[in-house]
């Protein structure tokens, strides 16, 4: 009776575990420091994101890492997805041959992105001197997009550009009296700014709609033949815009931006200040306008033109055109048969019509 009683435990014991269900996809999203990007520990630490990951069946992990390190384990495939700039979507994954697609635009730096300068320097002054800024990032780009607005092309050749990283910039400026200007973004910008050693020489207010950030997701995650992919990107969409959402509604915001700013580890008037300066697309209709609308893309071709120049699109790319973007509408910047960079409909029109 004891070996039936035993034999009849491990049976049902095997037939328990064969019942039992596979373990959920695992999805890796990578965020730096920046105010467009900070939605993304509150809704980890608030509990939306594996909401919105338990309704997809997934289950999505973050990663915090210095901004080019997280796009360069995007490049990598060591993590899925990244939050990132149009500029870097398109000259560093897209460039490498690693097809990306855009789920939704968060917003565009609205003042965010500086140049600062010392001792009352003004941008005519920069050329010939050491200037302390994240290279291949959209810091470089609107330093001569700046130059450029001023009659100053003539000079970039001029300009002796020092590499740092994001989490180093403010310490490494305000320590060294010998380099004249920086370039970032804030929070890292308020810090030398509100040192009194710099003072802001140019701001990206005064080029609106040019540097976009965006959610960006591998297009072979998307497409994964058991749709666990495109359950990732719809999980992250949905919680994206519950968040939107909150930071929109008068009697929430308050609440919700205390605790964003202590998810990132910054100070409720400082993320008040980043705000301030930052278009966030809080209605999903209205980014996927933005997305599609004739001024956005002469912008975005301004983009192309600098990583080409800068041989940022690889070193043997004849032509800009061989790194193509499709947009919402399917209009294609480039070889239709080389896109390399999709601002993708799906995620953005279902948050619209509410169908996540």
């Amino acid at each position: 009776m004891r070996l039936a009683s035993a034999t009849g435990l491990a049976l049902l014991t095997l037939a328990s575990c064969g019942m039992r269900e596979p373990p959920k996809p695992t999805f890796t999203l990578a965020w730096s420091i920046y105010v467009g990007y900070d939605p993304d520990p509150y809704m980890q630490r608030t509990g939306i994101l594996k909401r919105w990951a338990d309704k997809y069946n997934v289950d999505i992990q973050l990663r915090r890492l210095d901004y080019a390190a997280s796009i360069d384990a995007f490049v990598a495939k060591t993590v899925d997805a990244c939050a990132m700039t149009n500029m870097e979507a398109l000259d560093m994954p897209a460039a490498a041959g690693v097809d990306t697609t855009v789920l939704f635009i968060d917003d565009f730096s609205n003042g965010n992105d500086m140049i600062l300068a010392r001792g009352g320097s003004r941008l005519q002054d920069i050329p010939g001197e050491k200037v302390l800024l994240i290279e291949k990032t959209v810091s470089h780009y609107l330093l001569e997009r700046a130059m450029a607005l001023h009659g100053m092309e003539s000079q970039i050749p001029r300009l002796s550009l020092i590499n740092t990283t994001d989490v180093d910039i403010a310490a490494a400026f305000l320590n060294d009296p010998s380099i004249r200007a920086a370039v970032t973004w804030k929070p890292m910008a308020g810090q030398i700014e509100s040192s009194g050693q710099a003072q802001r020489i140019f701001d990206s207010s005064q080029i609106p709609g040019e540097i976009i950030d965006v959610l960006a997701v591998r297009t072979e995650v998307l497409n994964r033949p058991d749709q666990s992919g495109d359950r990732f990107a719809k999980a992250l969409t949905g919680a994206w815009y519950e968040v939107m959402s909150r930071m929109a509604s008068a009697s929430a915001r308050e609440e919700v931006l205390q605790k964003m700013a202590e998810a990132s580890q910054d100070t409720l008037p400082a993320l008040k200040s980043q705000l301030a300066t930052t278009q966030l697309f809080f209605d999903p209709a209205d980014a996927l306008t933005f997305a599609n609308s004739p001024d956005t893309k002469q912008k975005i071709q301004l983009v192309r033109t600098f990583c080409f120049r800068h041989k940022l699109l690889g070193d043997h790319t004849q032509s800009m055109d061989d790194v193509a973007i499709q947009y919402p509408d399917k209009t294609v910047q480039g070889r239709p048969d080389r896109i390399r960079l999709r601002f993708a409909e799906k995620y953005m029109l279902a948050a619209a019509q509410r169908q996540l």
